[in-house]
């Protein structure tokens, strides 16, 4: 059982990245390898809607979302966190989810090349707001949720919660309790 992790944040040891690790310590708990990628850290352009990757399933654009584009399809599940930058989520979780269209043909449908390993894909996401609403964060939450009721994949839930300054969330035993048990749902079936 692989389990990746992708922060969404620029911050790193923030709110997002606190919780994060506390899904991956859930899933590692449960004997799950688990992986996380920052996103700030790598080069990923926005999708060109060239429509080649419909036909080979490879994007056109050479930059760092082809080496994770591999460690999606080795993961079993993939669990996302990121904060609410005006009422969306940030510009790096924004391109690399956009850069999921390689993973379909031009139907919608998992590419052919990707379906074994995409079939069973688990998803889920952490969301974060300065705002005391966490409903918030659902915009986000609809994205990642849409793209596993378009695809079939499995979707494992979402977890809201608030906090402002970095590090705050630290002190919610909630938010990380309900981060944990997504890391460890993650694990399961």
């Amino acid at each position: 059982m692989k389990v990746l992790g992708i922060l969404g944040s620029p911050r790193i040891g923030g709110n997002s990245d606190i919780l994060l690790d506390e899904a991956l310590a859930g899933a590692r708990d449960l004997g799950a390898k688990v992986e996380k990628i920052a996103l700030y850290k790598k080069k990923i352009a926005g999708c060109l809607d060239c429509g080649k990757c419909n036909e080979t399933g490879v994007c056109v654009i050479k930059d760092d979302m082809l080496l994770i584009q591999k460690k999606i399809l080795e993961a079993d599940a993939v669990i996302h966190s990121v904060p609410v930058y005006f009422w969306s989520m940030t510009a790096q979780m924004k391109a690399y989810l956009d850069r999921w269209c390689a993973f379909f043909d031009g139907d919608w449908r998992i590419h052919k090349f990707y379906f074994p390993k995409m079939s069973k894909k688990k998803i889920g996401v952490i969301t974060l707001c300065g705002d005391p609403d966490v409903s918030i964060g659902d915009p986000i939450i609809k994205s990642f949720k849409n793209t596993c009721d378009l695809s079939g994949l499995k979707w494992l839930g979402a977890v809201r919660a608030s906090a402002f300054q970095k590090g705050e969330i630290s002190k919610n035993s909630k938010a990380k309790k309900q981060a944990y048990q997504l890391g460890q749902k993650a694990t399961r079936d």
